[in-house]
């Protein structure tokens, strides 16, 4: 079934290819498939596929919120750096919405009681902040896996090239492999096929998730983030698993090469370094994380200020953890709607742009 780039917002093709996945999936025996973007997770519940496709094929929403999977210790380690006067945080804006182990106690609230807090739309809003208050410390918080990444590291560069010594990064950067392998080799793990990030890949490369079809004989498709992008790439995945032929698929062509961005990666190799770190929902995963390298300390918060992430207990009631493993659907939660909406969110994924209860709760995509 070819498709065009013309294709992607026709309705007859749409109609189509929802006939086409249809005839290969069962009611009885669903296909589940797994989306680990957040931009996928907003589109799926946007465009009503999930109702649309069911009962043959069950949509999860995986682990591609960099928000969501943040941890709640190091969000209380964040708002105890907050308090250190002299200090401005800085930060995209979804992260200043998520409470730490204390419902309620966020950057915003921190920042009505005094603290110096600041929103940004680019890492280098920072470096220009701290460039023209020479006698204010400023931290970024540089949250997200690979596509924000080089942005981080161009931001060190140059702040580095300055010799702007009033300027970090609290790097809480993560890497989506790691993040995968132990998703996947965990007990509760029931996915049959990923949709993965094209945003994701335009910066490693779509081939950076060839390891799912070749070490765990798992379907792939790299996705773009269009209804009908979405839709092909299901159709691809469903097509795989009728004729148990697992493979790595790049749908999203229009954007996505198999090398991927190298003067990207390379800006992100020659300033950080991978390390174990804490997932919310998967706990300790080895060089899952991104640090800066030692050559690079001056810019490092987590050096300069001693940084230490508090301990991990989440909220009383709050399964974000299990909704980001995908064994949770966000209405399954007990606080969903009820205790934690998006006006008075208890964990991350009712507050982030991109989390899962949060776009359920907007498109009662349930």
């Amino acid at each position: 079934m070819p498709f065009r780039e013309k294709d992607f917002r026709a309705p007859d093709r749409v109609e189509a290819l929802v006939r086409a996945i249809r005839e290969k999936t069962s009611p009885v025996t669903p296909v589940r498939l797994m989306e680990i973007c957040g931009t996928h997770t907003m589109a799926i519940a946007r465009a009503g596929l999930r109702s649309l496709l069911a009962p043959g094929v069950q949509l999860l929403s995986g682990p591609g919120c960099p928000v969501c999977v943040t941890p709640a210790g190091a969000i209380d380690g964040i708002l105890q750096l907050s308090s250190h006067p002299g200090v401005t945080i800085a930060s995209y804006g979804d992260l200043l919405r998520v409470p730490g182990t204390a419902r309620g106690d966020t950057l915003l609230r921190r920042r009505a009681m005094g603290a110096s807090v600041m929103t940004v739309y680019s890492p280098m809003d920072a470096v220009e902040a701290a460039a023209q208050n020479p006698g204010q410390e400023y931290v970024f918080l540089g949250v997200g896996f690979e596509t924000t990444a080089p942005g981080t590291a161009a931001c060190v560069l140059e702040a580095a090239q300055r010799g702007l010594n009033n300027f970090s990064v609290l790097s809480l950067l993560k890497r989506t492999e790691p993040a995968l392998q132990a998703l996947i080799c965990a007990p509760d793990f029931r996915v049959d096929g990923f949709l993965c990030p094209g945003h994701v890949a335009a910066i490693t490369g779509a081939e950076a998730f060839a390891f799912l079809p070749e070490e765990y004989r798992l379907p792939a498709v790299v996705s773009g983030f269009e209804a009908g992008d979405i839709l092909y790439s299901v159709w691809r995945l469903v097509s795989m698993l009728a004729e148990n032929r697992p493979a790595l698929e790049n749908e999203y062509t229009r954007l996505v090469r198999a090398e991927g961005n190298p003067a990207a990666r390379a800006a992100v190799e020659q300033v950080f370094e991978p390390v174990s770190g804490c997932w919310r929902g998967l706990g300790e995963i080895p060089d899952s994380c991104l640090a800066l390298k030692p050559e690079y300390a001056p810019w490092d918060a987590a050096r300069k200020f001693g940084f230490v992430p508090g301990s991990e207990t989440d909220l009383p009631g709050c399964r974000c953890g299990d909704v980001i493993r995908g064994v949770c659907a966000p209405a399954h939660c007990p606080l969903f709607g009820k205790v934690c909406t998006p006006a008075d969110p208890v964990g991350p994924c009712m507050v982030s742009s991109e989390g899962a209860c949060a776009a359920a709760y907007k498109y009662q995509a349930i």
